[in-house]
């Protein structure tokens, strides 16, 4: 790759730059003003990868923001609510969550009850090595880095349910693929009350294929039982080790040991769970009749028959043996995924059954997933899957905008506009081209 933006990259990043400046609301970077008001936890943690390239001084802050939701048993909550807005102005709200009651909870703070993948140690890493002054860097670190301690822990801790060395979800949510197909098995198994469980409002986005009642659901048995590990462990209906989830806590795993070693902590507790991950990750999650990853159920113990972009998310595992990593090469080329997809990387096997091109995690393709392929490629060393996922990212904004998702076909911007971790993530892979050495 060239060391210099051209023309047109140095104009895509002022224009990635102007939606963080205009989604900021003075203490963290909105997904989307107007539909994704409040503080999502997996967008900031990518929105920061974004920020560490055009203000440090936001990227830290996002951080902190986020962690002022973390409650006193590690666990980072999935949302913190803006309370300035408008009671009604999202659903599902702080009424829905009622986070006040629950004594983990954090005072004066509205969350969600539940978390998502937790990149957030990966991104703290990469605000470093993007940080001209090292010592400041080392100090923002060093305040970051029980708070990212206690977020692992509280993983280990609550949801490794099957005391597999994985991490499982137990919303669909959870995820960050909010209504993949992936779901849909498990999600059929839950028995809903005789009447409508959700309230009349919806998500602004609904998602398509599946009940919302049962999203609601899930919510209200999680929060009724007070988010109770013993609970979760033997009576939750939706408990699930996800490939893509996994490979993030991995991920993050490592670079949390490597934050240990530059505070001055002890990175070893870190790099052997990291090694604990990786070897359940092989044991539980490789299928090898079809030669990828796929999420297992852990109430039907059996792998989930889907195949999604969660497969591919092992790439981020630095260990990952060659021949498993060829494998997932092999399909994420094939007719299944970018080989039949003129805007890759499509969120479900094309082939599927329940594949949906416009159907929100159903199909089409994400500038954040297609940052996870890449950057597993640019750690095995793939420069054509990670050229090429490179490409079709770059095409995507150029043709439709900063948008949340994309057609995989012919590259329809669909979702929100002026979609933050779009714009973010943009300026990281231009960062990279500008700074290979970052990538």
């Amino acid at each position: 790759m060239s060391a210099r933006l051209t023309g047109d990259e140095t104009a895509l990043w002022k224009a990635a730059a102007r939606v963080l400046d205009a989604n900021w609301t003075g203490t963290s970077t909105a997904a989307s003003p107007g539909l994704y008001p409040h503080q999502w936890s997996w967008d900031s943690a990518f929105i920061g990868l974004g920020l560490a390239r055009h203000r440090r001084d936001r990227a830290e802050a996002e951080l902190l923001s986020l962690f002022r939701g973390q409650w006193a048993d590690g666990m980072l909550p999935h949302i913190v609510f803006n309370t300035s807005l408008a009671r009604h102005a999202f659903f599902p709200g702080p009424e829905l969550w009622r986070s006040e009651r629950h004594p983990a909870a954090p005072r004066g703070v509205h969350t969600s009850g539940l978390t998502q993948p937790p990149l957030h140690a990966l991104t703290a890493l990469r605000l470093h090595a993007c940080a001209t002054d090292g010592e400041s860097s080392r100090a923002f670190l060093a305040r970051l880095y029980p708070l990212l301690t206690a977020q692992h822990h509280y993983f280990a801790q609550a949801r490794d349910l099957a005391s597999s060395g994985l991490i499982a979800i137990c919303h669909p949510w959870e995820s960050g693929l909010d209504n993949s197909p992936a779901w849909d098995r498990p999600l059929a198994a839950l028995q809903l009350p005789p009447t409508a469980y959700a309230p009349a409002q919806r998500a602004h986005t609904l998602p398509t294929g599946e009940d919302y009642d049962r999203y609601v659901r899930l919510v209200a048995l999680m929060r009724d039982a007070g988010n109770h590990p013993g609970y979760l462990r033997d009576e939750h209906p939706f408990a699930v080790e996800d490939p893509l989830v996994n490979a993030i806590y991995l991920a993050s795993t490592h670079a949390l040991a490597e934050i240990a070693a530059l505070v001055g902590a002890d990175p070893a507790p870190h790099r052997d769970r990291a090694q604990h991950v990786h070897e359940a990750l092989l044991d539980r999650l490789w299928d090898p009749e079809t030669g990828c990853f796929r999420a297992r159920d852990l109430r039907a113990d059996h792998l989930l028959p889907i195949i999604t972009v969660g497969a591919f998310g092992p790439l981020l595992d630095p260990d990952l043996p060659a021949p498993k990593v060829r494998s997932l090469v092999d399909l994420l080329l094939s007719a299944r995924f970018a080989g039949a997809a003129g805007y890759p990387v499509p969120t479900c096997d094309i082939q599927a059954p329940a594949f949906d091109r416009g159907g929100y995690w159903r199909g089409p393709t994400w500038v954040s997933t297609n940052w996870l392929v890449w950057y597993g490629a640019v750690g095995h060393g793939l420069p054509v899957v990670a050229d090429l996922v490179y490409g079709s990212t770059m095409r995507l904004v150029r043709q439709s905008g900063f948008r949340e998702f994309f057609d995989p076909f012919d590259g329809t911007g669909r979702g929100s506009h002026d979609y933050a971790w779009s714009a973010a993530l943009i300026l990281d892979l231009l960062g990279a081209r500008r700074a290979p050495q970052a990538a």
